[in-house]
């Protein structure tokens, strides 16, 4: 059995949704330089839909793949929906990762909440703080410290 799925591999090999937005409405960045992954999410949000995303990721395969399938779940979708996305369906839309890389799409659902949470900083948008972890790095726990 081929440790990574056709659609992994597709969406590394051709990730969608790369790059910057200049005048994103959210930016959020997530992940740990000790564990090599790095991922930054820009939104572009207009009468509360994402009208445009993009990303950045700094890390492997499994990283770049999870931020490019989690971009495609939520472009399109209303800002509520988005902040529902979870690891798992992100995880499952790939055809499953291996475990030891399950992490990187815990990042991307982090990414996502980051740049959510900041649009709605930047927007005096009423939030629910229990929604939002205020500290998104790493809490898978590769890069815990001690």
């Amino acid at each position: 059995m081929a440790l990574y799925s056709e659609k992994v591999m597709d969406h590394f090999r051709n990730p969608r949704n790369v790059g910057v937005i200049e005048d994103a409405d959210g930016v959020g960045e997530v992940g740990n330089a000790k564990c090599g992954d790095i991922m930054k999410m820009y939104l572009k949000i207009d009468n509360g839909v994402i009208q445009d995303v993009k990303f950045e990721t700094f890390g492997c395969g499994s990283a770049i793949a999870s931020s490019s399938m989690a971009t495609e779940m939520i472009k399109g979708k209303p800002v509520d929906e988005a902040l529902h996305l979870t690891n798992k369906a992100v995880a499952e839309a790939l055809d499953g990762l291996p475990a030891h890389k399950l992490h990187c799409s815990v990042l991307a659902e982090e990414a996502i909440k980051s740049a959510l949470l900041d649009y709605y900083r930047k927007n005096n948008i009423p939030y629910d703080e229990a929604q939002f972890s205020e500290k998104a790095e790493c809490s898978h726990g590769c890069c815990a410290e001690g």
